[in-house]
């Protein structure tokens, strides 16, 4: 199966399941599959995680 296709795939069920945009699901398919632990996105949540995927949002501010 081409990679592409199996990005897609991937992106759509992760869409159901997870009940995330299309567009944020190919983002995290594609990480995924490219073999990242670290996805800096501020329209993921903080912290959420897909395997071994983990998103962290690079303008979140921590508390004093």
């Amino acid at each position: 199966m081409l990679k592409g296709r199996r990005v897609r795939q991937r992106a759509v069920i992760l869409a159901r399941e997870r009940k995330l945009s299309v567009y944020d699901a190919l983002i995290v398919a594609a990480a995924q599959d490219a073999g990242c632990q670290l996805l800096f996105s501020e329209d993921l949540q903080h912290g959420q995680k897909f395997g071994t995927l983990t998103v962290e949002n690079p303008f979140r501010r921590e508390a004093d």
